[in-house]
């Protein structure tokens, strides 16, 4: 069981919640802001079209397809907490050019908290996309993310690229990490013991892997 009680590490959870939560916060800002103005844009585009203005409703009609492109959902899984997560992750990693393949289908709610899914998936993506960034620049680099229900569990996958060897993933594994990185495991590792679920890490020759059970 851990046990944190060091200030360095309290203060990192909270920035890593806070700002997990305004990256989830600011994609549906943005969705719930062109919700909003949906019937505006119609009728603006119905005027020009009555006075004949193609020109200018073709116009318009590109400058909403842009404002679309900036929200970049991609990544779709039944869930809206994890779909935010998931995008504004997902995007960061494809402009470190890194190869993507995410298959996530889970319920629209759990039993596990927003915030605390959000903060298993932001850190698992975190530290892959930290072991990706130190490999070497002519080298494959992936990520692989799977998520599903099985048998009343929440089933989570993440694998990715390394060139980080590690004999033996443990609490000293943990423990040794320094930065973010190190915060990141032991908050996964937190959710996991809070929910009583299930996880195991494994390093193979430039890979690793997470696997976590969260039971529902």
């Amino acid at each position: 069981m851990f046990h944190f009680g060091d200030r360095k590490y309290l203060d990192y959870q909270a920035e890593t919640v806070a700002r997990q939560v305004e990256e989830v916060n600011e994609i549906y800002r943005t969705m719930r802001g062109w919700r909003h103005d949906y019937h505006n844009h119609l009728q603006k585009l119905k005027a020009h079209l009555a006075m004949g203005q193609i020109e200018e409703a073709e116009k318009y009609l590109n400058e909403l397809e842009g404002s679309l492109d900036s929200i970049k959902v991609k990544y779709t899984t039944g869930n809206i907490s994890l779909d935010a997560i998931l995008n504004s992750k997902l995007c960061i990693a494809e402009k470190e050019k890194i190869r993507i393949h995410c298959k996530a289908e889970i319920a629209e709610s759990l039993a596990i908290g927003d915030i605390d899914l959000c903060a298993v998936i932001g850190n698992l993506i975190d530290n892959a996309v930290e072991s990706c960034r130190k490999m070497p620049k002519d080298s494959e680099r992936f990520l692989r993310i799977y998520l599903c229900i099985r048998k009343r569990q929440l089933y989570i996958n993440v694998t990715n690229s390394t060139s980080e060897i590690v004999r033996k993933l443990d609490k000293e594994y943990i423990s040794n990490k320094r930065g973010d990185h190190g915060h990141g495991l032991k908050r996964i590792d937190l959710v996991v013991e809070k929910y009583n679920g299930y996880i195991r890490r494994a390093n193979e020759p430039g890979v690793f892997s997470t696997e976590i059970m969260l039971p529902l």
